[in-house]
């Protein structure tokens, strides 16, 4: 009362124009979305990284990304192969809720000509953040599908499932796609199919040699249809195994291919170039950058600046060069005053393959201290992978958190700091991370995780937050072969189903938080409270099952053999072949 009429009337002005002249709230929402680096390797385990424990293969630059942030000792895939465990990432929802786990043997897919893929209904974290006005990209690996009835409609491209750019691989690495490597992709069956040929045409070539020399009664017009059916087996599968490298050896730029066959030695430099791109291209406006690395899987690309510089042969070399790329971009994020507001992460799809040798020669991870590997649904080295989270000024640094979390649990945790909401007509199996990577509450929030081998139910991990426990019941596991040798060397990869598998009734037991290579089985003779765990357990697998629903099978048979209608091709079909790169 005691301030002039002019003061006040100036004071409520001058109020009324700063109010107008503020932002709108979303756009205040939108500067203070932060943007997203998702780093993730293939194939690598948990036991090949320094901070991890490895002091043999130098990763300086993942180790410092564990040192300015929290690492994730207990991080698990939702599935130990690549094309399911990279589904439930994308989706935050375990692979079978989408289709994306296997029936059968063929458990990931086989060919870009295929027409199994992500389900075009199915909503990735990539689409909910275009929604909220991010630009997106995927650089590197996809795996995922690219078309369904005919071959441009890329109905399981990366465009069509929320990225607005992708430069890489739409299948994965193969040995196949290098000249100077042994073929890897159904490398048993595609020797059957050469004994088969070899049989048949010694057959032809025999029934040829009795008709002409009167030994046996055979009429031409026999011989001929005999030739012919001959000539079409061979080029039923020939058509598709015998040009591999043309058929999923490719690069694309969006829905454009750039080189068919992929030219080897320059793939890792044009990564690190187009990752640094989009960064800074993006730069003043919010972003997601997934960078799928192919390293380190088979045949582990690696230039020749990091070969022999490892003491772990070409595989070490494959990881190191790896780190150093994990550098480029982190170094790029720095150049571009882009750490504070950036929130990076690191992990690998599943854990290292064992059996990936060539003679003596080791061309698969180390899982650490922990059993099995890639392809086996239960044991620890196939589903814990390395974790770690970085964002100065938000999270701590040089943390460390051994509750169990997801792969999948990254699909809620970046939606809901983009301002997004998860979608509430499916169920979700992640769990946002923020409050237990902040330190506001002590433990996970996942009580259960179901870890399956396609669509069979191997394992179940039940955390009891109360004593601290977490149990791991198996109720399938692999039979090693050699015995004792800890995977399955006589076949290359752990079966899910069949003669390879044991069934476990009662199931195997271990306390992890006291066993975590799960060495000693525990008993109801050593273990009280054995019954209890194991009828816990039980319930909470009827609930689970309870919450799956049918969905058309995206790796049956069908979908997964090679179509010639569907096969990419940047030339006129079958003569595909182009190096649109070449001269940049």
């Amino acid at each position: 009362a005691s301030f002039p009429l002019c003061f006040r009337t100036s004071l409520v002005t001058a109020l009324i124009f700063s109010l107008l002249l503020q932002p709108p709230v979303a756009q205040l929402s939108i500067m203070t979305q932060p943007n997203f680096v998702l780093l993730m390797a293939d194939d690598l385990g948990i036991g090949d990284v320094g901070c991890y424990g490895n002091d043999t293969i130098r990763t300086p630059n993942i180790d410092r990304l564990a040192k300015e942030g929290v690492k994730l000792t207990q991080h698990i895939s939702a599935a130990p192969l690549c094309t399911p465990s990279r589904a439930a990432f994308l989706t935050g929802r375990y692979p079978l809720r989408s289709g994306m786990d296997a029936i059968n043997n063929y458990r990931v897919i086989f060919w870009n000509g295929a027409s199994g893929g992500l389900p075009p209904n199915e909503t990735t974290f990539a689409k909910i953040l275009q929604q909220q006005g991010y630009s997106t990209g995927l650089i590197g690996k996809w795996h995922q599908g690219v078309s369904c009835e005919y071959r441009n409609d890329h109905c399981h491209h990366p465009l069509n499932h929320g990225f607005d750019y992708f430069y890489g691989m739409p299948f994965t690495l193969i040995s196949d796609c290098q000249t100077t490597e042994e073929p890897e992709m159904d490398r048993v069956f595609r020797r059957k199919l050469w004994l088969y040929t070899q049989i048949i045409g010694l057959a032809m070539l025999t029934t040829a040699l009795g008709r002409l020399m009167g030994l046996i009664s055979v009429r031409w017009k026999t011989m001929i249809c005999l030739a012919g059916f001959s000539l079409l087996f061979f080029v039923s599968w020939f058509s598709s195994y015998g040009f591999v490298r043309y058929w999923n050896c490719i690069m694309m730029r969006n829905h454009e291919i750039t080189e068919q066959p992929m030219v080897t030695e320059r793939t890792t430099s044009f990564i690190v170039r187009e990752s640094i791109s989009f960064i800074e291209r993006n730069k003043h406006k919010p972003f997601l950058l997934f960078l799928s690395f192919l390293h380190s899987h088979t045949p582990l690309l690696t230039t020749e600046k990091f070969l022999g510089k490892s003491s772990h042969g070409l595989y070490g070399d494959n990881v190191e060069e790896m780190d150093w790329m994990v550098g480029q971009v982190l170094d790029a994020i720095d150049k571009e005053g882009l750490k504070n507001t950036t929130l990076v992460y690191f992990a690998s799809d599943h854990g290292g393959w064992l059996e990936r040798q060539e003679g003596k020669r080791q061309l698969g991870g180390w899982n650490g201290i922990y059993r099995g590997g890639k392809a086996m649904g239960g044991w620890e080295g196939g589903i814990r992978v390395p974790g770690i989270f970085r964002w100065p000024g938000v999270l701590p640094a040089d943390t460390v958190i051994d509750e169990p979390t997801s792969l999948m649990d990254i699909y809620p945790t970046v939606v809901h700091l983009a301002g997004g909401v998860v979608p509430q007509d499916r169920v979700i199996d992640g769990r946002d991370l923020m409050p237990l990577l902040q330190g506001a509450v002590e433990h996970s929030e996942h009580e259960f995780l179901f870890h399956y081998c396609g669509i069979h139910l191997h394992a179940v991990r039940w955390h009891q937050k109360d004593s601290g426990a977490i149990w791991k019941a198996h109720y399938v596991t692999p039979n090693f072969r050699p015995l004792g040798t800890g995977a399955c060397y006589d076949r290359g990869f752990c079966p899910c189903f069949g003669e390879g598998v044991t069934h476990h009734d009662p199931p195997l037991l271990f306390d992890l938080s006291r066993d975590p290579s799960e060495a000693q089985p525990l008993t109801a003779d050593t273990e009280p409270l054995f019954d209890a765990v194991i009828k816990r357990i039980g319930r909470a697998i009827e609930e689970h099952h309870r919450t799956l629903t049918p969905v058309p099978q995206q790796l049956s048979l069908y979908n997964v053999i090679w179509k010639p209608w569907l096969q990419p091709c940047c030339g006129m079909f079958p003569f595909c072949w182009c190096d649109k790169d070449g001269d940049n």
